[in-house]
């Protein structure tokens, strides 16, 4: 049997490879009940760009841009990036804030 921790790990990597998915379709691919399903998503949810949605397309999604074990800048690396920027113009306005949007921690959706 699977622990927790290990099902969760694996949900991630799935998630990240589907980028969408029904709780149903969680259910059967792991074979845990639905609670079980959603406990897991909203723990995944505290440290992962995981969110739900309700309705027709909804259910569980990964944050675009988000891929599993790529580097993205520090909240204190942006922060010093958008500072420097900030004395910028031009041209090299522009890269920082590419630099910012290609390696930034992609942001959660609100449920």
């Amino acid at each position: 049997m699977q622990s927790a921790l290990d099902r969760r790990y694996s949900i991630l990597e799935y998630m990240c490879e589907h980028r969408h998915e029904s709780v149903e379709n969680l259910m059967f691919e792991f074979n845990v009940s639905r609670s079980t399903i959603k406990r897991d998503i909203e723990v995944l949810s505290m440290s992962f760009p995981l969110y739900t949605t309700k309705g027709v397309g909804g259910g569980v999604h990964v944050a675009d841009g988000y891929n599993l074990g790529r580097k993205y800048l520090s909240d204190r690396q942006v922060d010093l990036l958008e500072r420097v920027a900030t004395r910028l113009t031009g041209e090299e306005f522009s890269l920082i804030q590419g630099i910012i949007r290609e390696f930034g921690k992609p942001m959660r959706k609100r449920k």
